[in-house]
């Protein structure tokens, strides 16, 4: 549905309710395309991480600790 912008601030509540349905809104500004109403999806909220659920995924290497050799020169 293509509506303008005038006959829009009347009718948001209307326009909203069909984007919800799945119907493209899209609002012209003198005959031409300006906004597109689309539903937002929900954010999905994530479940804090769990102590331990990487074990054995995370490694170090033997030299991890080791002094860079880029700062050895900062560290004399």
């Amino acid at each position: 549905m293509q509506i303008p912008i005038a006959d829009a601030s009347e009718e948001l509540v209307r326009l909203v309710e069909a984007a919800l349905q799945g119907e493209e809104i899209v609002i012209l500004k003198d005959n031409q395309p300006v906004v597109k109403l689309t539903v937002v999806e929900p954010v999905q909220k994530r479940r804090p991480a769990k102590a331990g659920s990487a074990k054995g995924q995370v490694w170090m290497s033997e030299g991890f600790d080791e002094p860079l050799e880029d700062f050895k020169e900062y560290m004399e």
